[in-house]
C-alpha cells in the first residue's frame, strides 16, 4: 500500500540457481497460514516477527533467524508496532542437501531443528548473500549462502522427519490431494470429495489435515498460488494465471497471492522476467 512503509522485493538472481531472495519490511502485513516447497532462511534486523509453527506460536527479534523447512505449515506478523524488516533466502531441497553432504556430517535430508536461532553472524552473511546478488557479484552470493547454510546446518541442522507410515488415513489424504491437484480450476464439495472417496466429511478432513497440516480448502489455495507462481515465471499475465488455477479473477489472485507470498503478482512477476532491472525495493501495495 502506498504510503505504508511496507515495501517488498521477492527476485532471484541467475547465479543462484534453486534460491529465491527476498528483502521486505512489513508492519501490518500478515501472512495467513502456508508452506513453501523451498527451506525459509528468514534473517531480521530490525523489529520482531512472530509465526505459528507446529502447534504454537514463535518469535525472533534483530539478530535472529526464522526458519522454517519445506512444506510446513506457518504465518507470518509482526510483533511490535513497528512492524519487522528482514531479508530471506529461500533455498531448493537439493541446494541445501549439497551444502549438507559436502561440508557436515549429517545424514539423511538435512533440515533445520529449532524454528528460530538467535545468531547475528548469520544474519549479517544473509544480508551479506542479498547484497552480493544486488550487486552483480557471482562469487561472493554463492560464497557467502554456502557459509550461512553450513553455519545453519552445524548450529541447528538434524534430519528432517521421516514421512509418516502410509496408513489408511494417510492413503485418503493422498487421493484427495491428487484429485485437487487435477481439479484445481474446478474442485469438488468436501462432501463430494469424501463421497468419491468412500469416506465421510469429517473422517476427510481430519486425514487431510494429519497429513498435510492444513485443510482441503487451505491446501487448495496455497497449491492454486505455487501454480500461478510457475505460470507467471513462464511468462503467463496475472490475469490468465488467476482463471488457470481456479480464482475467480485477478484481484482474487491478488489478495491470496500477497498474503503467501509477500507481494502482488505483478510485482512478483516483473522481478523474475526481468532480473537485474529493478534494483529498488517495491512498494507493496
Amino acid at each position: 500500500m502506498a504510503g505504508s512503509g511496507e515495501r517488498a522485493r521477492h527476485w532471484r538472481y541467475a547465479e543462484l540457481p534453486g534460491v529465491d531472495l527476498l528483502r521486505a519490511r512489513y508492519i501490518r502485513k500478515t501472512f495467513v497460514r502456508h508452506t513453501h516447497e523451498h527451506f525459509v532462511i528468514a534473517a531480521i534486523a530490525d523489529g520482531v516477527e512472530v509465526f505459528h509453527h507446529h502447534g504454537s506460536d514463535v518469535s525472533g527479534g534483530a539478530g535472529a533467524l526464522a526458519l522454517v523447512n519445506p512444506d510446513t505449515p506457518h504465518t507470518g506478523r509482526a510483533g511490535v508496532p513497528e512492524g519487522w524488516r528482514y531479508g530471506a533466502l529461500y533455498p531448493s531441497p537439493d541446494v541445501v542437501a549439497a551444502i549438507a553432504a559436502e561440508t557436515t556430517t549429517l545424514r539423511g535430508s538435512p533440515g533445520f531443528v529449532s524454528p528460530v536461532l538467535d545468531d547475528s553472524y548469520t544474519v549479517r552473511l544473509v544480508h551479506q548473500v542479498l547484497r552480493a546478488a544486488d550487486e552483480g557479484n557471482p562469487l561472493a552470493a554463492d560464497t557467502l549462502l554456502r557459509v550461512a547454510v553450513t553455519r545453519l546446518l552445524r548450529l541447528n541442522g538434524g534430519p528432517l522427519p521421516e514421512r509418516r507410515t502410509r496408513t489408511a488415513g494417510a492413503r485418503i489424504a493422498a487421493r484427495a490431494r491428487a484429485v485437487l491437484e487435477d481439479r484445481m480450476a474446478g474442485p469438488p464439495t468436501l462432501e463430494r470429495l469424501a463421497e468419491d472417496l468412500g469416506t465421510s466429511p469429517f473422517a476427510l478432513l481430519r486425514a487431510f489435515r494429519d497429513a498435510y497440516g492444513l485443510p482441503p480448502h487451505a491446501w487448495l489455495t496455497d497449491a492454486r498460488v505455487r501454480r500461478a507462481r510457475l505460470l507467471l515465471d513462464a511468462g503467463t499475465t496475472p490475469a490468465e494465471a488467476a482463471v488457470a488455477v481456479g480464482f475467480t479473477d485477478q484481484p482474487h489472485l491478488n489478495r491470496h497471492f500477497a498474503r503467501i507470498v509477500g507481494v502482488p503478482p505483478g510485482a512478483y512477476q516483473r522481478e523474475r522476467t526481468s532480473p537485474g532491472e529493478r534494483k529498488n525495493v517495491q512498494d507493496t501495495g
